[in-house]
């Protein structure tokens, strides 16, 4: 499963990548909006420091708008997904952004139904929001699965991308099913990475070397 960070945060991108655990980048206009600087400035900074693929939104909310914003956006580089809300309009630029071989994601989505119309018009992905269905008592792991087994029957040309991740049980879970990607936010992954116990093993380690390293030294003997 791949593992995208949900940020616009240089900082953040440049110290996971430099890991090698960011297979790509999602963006969005409330992340860009938290940033100092340009925002055409920073995406062109993300598309620079990540190889993968690098979804940025576009604001507009019907067809012709879309477009215009998705041609401009793919400019930024070879490894633009331009990210595109689930709507009418959205799903007739998804079919004519494909057919300029310029990849979409579909993000907002909330039902296998969603998806699955998003998948048909030629998205290259769909983001099932998780966390945003939870929050109003339904199961978003359950969309998932239902998504992830309709593409497989139907074997759609389209990954599903977990969204709206919350937590590291989501990601797990969200593996679980077969997602091909999880995006997440910096401190989901900072949370991925540590454990208490890893802790305290290292720094008991650490205690038990310093133990030795103030011994004496043994004498050897040498045999004759």
């Amino acid at each position: 499963m791949k593992i995208f960070l949900d940020s616009a945060n240089l900082e953040s991108i440049k110290k996971y990548n430099d890991m090698g655990l960011v297979d790509g980048i999602t963006t969005n206009p409330t992340l860009l909006s938290k940033e100092k600087g340009d925002p055409e400035e920073i995406m062109g900074e993300i598309v620079r420091i990540v190889k993968g693929p690098i979804s940025l939104e576009v604001i507009s909310t019907d067809f012709m708008g879309m477009m215009a914003e998705g041609r401009r956006l793919a400019k930024f580089g070879k490894n633009v997904v331009v990210k595109i809300p689930m709507t009418a309009d959205g799903l007739k630029a998804v079919r004519a952004l494909r057919d300029e071989q310029i990849r979409t994601n579909v993000t907002l989505i909330f039902s296998a139904n969603q998806a699955l119309l998003a998948a048909k018009a030629g998205a290259s992905y769909v983001s099932p929001f998780i966390g945003r269905l939870d929050d109003i008592g339904e199961i978003g792991m359950d969309v998932v699965g239902d998504i992830v087994k309709i593409f497989q029957n139907y074997k759609f040309d389209c990954q599903v991308l977990v969204a709206s991740i919350r937590h590291p049980l989501h990601v797990i879970d969200a593996a679980k099913l077969g997602a091909d990607v999880v995006t997440l936010p910096p401190d989901v992954l900072a949370k991925m990475i540590a454990h208490p116990l890893t802790d305290i093993g290292l720094a008991r380690f650490l205690d038990d070397w310093k133990k030795i390293s103030r011994s004496p030294s043994p004498k050897l003997t040498v045999p004759r």
